[in-house]
């Protein structure tokens, strides 16, 4: 069976880093996807979707450091669906998505309008799966 979602949108504010009580970091944020389309008056419509993001470990530490409000991003993990308790005892749930991989689709800065400059374009590839290559030669 296959859970896999991949996404590209924009952060709708800054990434919120935690730590769990025995020191795991810890993301979220949200992005927002738009579909653009016609009806048959001819008239623009549009449609936008929020999505909650979760990444843990390196992932979210990289998200926390890197990501703002305004950021485009490519974001691929698993949906996820959890079970929790509100302030009044009452069953609620949250669906978010569960993020392996992220790439910055926003030049470094870019976002949220900073001066830190730009990494020149494109993007950059950022994953929670440690590097295939794991040989003896790696220089770290």
């Amino acid at each position: 069976m296959i859970n896999k979602v991949i996404l590209i949108g924009n952060l709708g504010a800054d990434p919120e880093i935690r730590y769990t009580q025995s020191g795991t970091p810890v993301v979220n944020f949200r992005i927002a996807t738009t579909e653009r389309w016609k009806n048959q008056e001819g008239q623009q419509q549009e449609q936008t979707e929020w999505h909650n993001i979760v990444a843990w470990r390196r992932l979210a530490e990289i998200c926390g450091e890197y990501l703002s409000k305004g950021s485009r991003v490519y974001i691929e993990g698993k949906l996820q669906t959890r079970k929790w308790q509100d302030q009044n005892g009452n069953d609620r749930f949250t669906t978010e998505i569960v993020a392996n991989e992220m790439k910055m689709l926003t030049p470094r800065g870019a976002g949220s309008g900073d001066s830190m400059g730009s990494n020149g374009g494109g993007y950059n590839d950022f994953s929670s799966e440690p590097p295939s290559n794991t040989g003896d030669d790696v220089p770290f």
